[in-house]
């Protein structure tokens, strides 16, 4: 496309409405890239997709998602079969007394493991669903509560994976000098509205100030009717990739209830431990603990060694919706931005632009385009070297304008059907994904209606 257009509104819309009607996300993102390339060039669709479906797979980031996840559920496997996870649950009920003080709990969990949303979103609700579970909450609300301490927690700590990366594009483009990008993101963090207002609503709607509504509130009934997680299993991400599935929780019960805590503490924390330890990387972090732990089991004689391998492979295999759906979501991505739908939104809301205007007009464009691309990240790489020289033109506050960036990316890994952060969450909870992203959309929503009122009250 050589201009702009509303045309490339069209694709996020067919995925949205598919996603929502076939309740399958990694078809309704194919089908929506299909789309916006039939737009580009009709003669060429087929190889336009495989030369952008390769593309994508040879994308750096993409290896290391495949690996973090694909490993990460290899250690949950192992987590789940020794035992030491149906024995943290089982430890855990001694705090969780019941509903309102086992969400607070995994509320706190999610807030504490702050290194890094995906190591967030996994672990937490991996952790936390037996106990949950116990209380007959619903794997929606779980997942919500997960989601809501991944992102948002993330960008408002500089020691996170999210401060190194927006840090690093502040110093690329000039906004911070050589060194001191986590300085320029630190001042930005008071103005992350989006983020705080997330995690400070969290507490408020466990403890009951803000009321269980629509979605959320069907979910929460049919849980207390006995059936915490939901009927619909036609999803590209199901309940059925954890090992909380009936059949292997009988099969595995006698080695659950000889479990020993520490078999799933030592893991956890040598996780969290040399992810930090390596300045922030999950991936170096998953490959040190990995070493450790299978040996750390073999001495205890929990499995022989081939066992483990298999349980591996299964938990491995276990992440494969989950990463697949992430795939589709960059695929279609690309396809977003071939028909330049960043540049449409940009130039659609640019009149409205002024310095006091700025950063709450910054948020709304921002917030559209990750949620429509499913893409945090990649809409804050491509929108800074555009937004920044507008706001020195319009002589607006840079630290509240990279807050609303900020709060933007964060809204978008939030309530995006499709993003990583929102897949993961649903994974590691064992929750529909479809489910879990409409029932948490009008909290979301609401967070983003108070944001933007507090960007205009600010500027």
């Amino acid at each position: 496309m050589a201009e702009p257009s509303s045309i490339s509104l069209i694709p996020p819309v067919v995925v949205l409405l598919l996603a929502v009607t076939l309740r399958r996300p990694i078809l309704s993102l194919i089908i929506g890239a299909v789309v916006g390339l039939l737009l580009l060039s009709p003669g060429e669709v087929l190889t336009n997709f495989s030369d952008i479906s390769l593309s994508v797979m040879a994308d750096e980031t993409i290896g290391w998602l495949i690996l973090v996840c694909g490993t990460f559920g290899a250690l949950i496997a192992l987590l789940v079969r020794t035992g030491g996870a149906f024995s943290f649950g089982k430890h855990a009920l001694r705090v969780a007394k019941g509903p309102k003080s086992s969400l607070l709990m995994t509320y706190v969990l999610g807030v504490a493991i702050f290194i890094d949303d995906y190591l967030n979103a996994l672990t937490v609700g991996e952790t936390m669903k037996r106990v949950t579970d116990k209380f007959k909450i619903s794997r929606e609300m779980l997942a919500y509560v997960v989601d809501s301490t991944a992102a948002p927690i993330c960008v408002l700590v500089p020691l996170s994976t999210w401060a190194v990366f927006f840090g690093g594009l502040l110093v690329d483009n000039g906004i911070a000098e050589q060194g001191q990008g986590i300085s320029a993101y630190m001042q930005a963090i008071p103005y992350m509205l989006y983020a705080w207002v997330a995690v400070f609503m969290v507490p408020l709607v466990v403890l009951g100030i803000i009321p269980v509504f629509g979605p959320m509130k069907k979910a929460q009934q049919r849980a207390q009717a006995g059936n915490n997680i939901p009927v619909e299993q036609d999803s590209d991400v199901s309940t059925a990739d954890d090992y909380a599935v009936k059949a292997i929780e009988d099969e595995f019960a006698g080695a659950e209830r000889q479990g020993k805590l520490h078999n799933f503490l030592v893991p956890i924390l040598m996780l969290i431990g040399f992810t930090v330890y390596f300045d922030i990387d999950v991936w170096l972090g998953l490959i040190a603990t990995m070493g450790l732990t299978i040996p750390y089991y073999a001495v205890q004689r929990l499995m022989p060694l081939s066992e483990m391998m298999d349980q591996m492979i299964d938990g491995f295999k276990s992440m494969l919706p989950a990463i697949g759906t992430v795939v589709a979501a960059f695929i279609f991505k690309d396809v977003c931005d071939k028909l330049l739908l960043p540049q449409f939104v940009i130039d659609s809301l640019s009149p409205y632009m002024t310095a006091q205007l700025l950063p709450a007009v910054v948020f709304v464009a921002m917030a559209i385009l990750a949620f429509a691309t499913g893409s945090s990240w990649g809409i804050f790489a491509v929108s800074i070297p555009i937004v920044m020289p507008l706001s020195h033109a319009v002589g607006a506050d840079t630290p509240l304008v990279i807050g609303a960036l900020l709060s933007a990316s964060s809204f978008g890994s939030q309530a995006c059907f499709y993003s990583d952060s929102t897949v993961l969450a649903a994974q590691g909870a064992g929750c529909n994904l479809v489910s879990h992203a409409v029932t948490q959309l009008p909290y979301t929503l609401i967070a983003a209606a108070i944001t933007f009122v507090g960007f205009i009250a600010l500027a």
